[in-house]
């Protein structure tokens, strides 16, 4: 049985693994062919080359963070920082991945069999974000209090 504790790791879990199937789901939809397909490459391309320099610049503002935190508050309260920090950034790069993939996808559904079904598309790609944040936040703040 769960405890209370081990209720949002669960959840967290589970919303993570709906994430996936979502994105998984958005995999089989066709992702265009030739020109189409080739720009929607660049764009993905150019959204991970930009979240990877992103990234780059926000450790360096983490890790001043990070020390002030540790020197002010003390050893706990710099690794929830950290932990913190780690979730935000996978929820990011999952969702600008999963977002650069569901994008043309959209556009090729919308082209090919109309507005209901891109709408379709969008929002589901669209809550893989969601469900991300979500997630990583109870798992976050589970592992913190377990």
């Amino acid at each position: 049985m769960l405890t209370n504790a081990l209720l949002p790791i669960a959840f967290g879990a589970v919303g993570m693994v709906a994430a996936f199937l979502i994105y998984a789901n958005i995999l089989k939809t066709p992702s265009g062919e030739g020109r189409v397909k080739e720009i929607a490459d660049e764009i993905h391309l150019g959204a991970m080359v930009f979240m990877a320099s992103e990234y780059k610049r926000l450790a360096v503002f983490c890790l001043i963070c990070i020390v002030a935190l540790y020197a002010s508050l003390g050893i706990d309260t710099a690794i929830a920082f950290i932990l913190g920090a780690v979730c935000s950034g996978t929820a990011g790069y999952i969702g600008m991945y999963s977002a650069t993939k569901a994008n043309v996808r959209t556009a090729v559904a919308a082209n090919t069999r109309g507005a209901a079904a891109a709408l379709n598309v969008a929002f589901f790609g669209g809550s893989i974000m969601g469900l991300t944040v979500a997630s990583m936040g109870l798992l976050g703040i589970g592992v913190l209090y377990h």
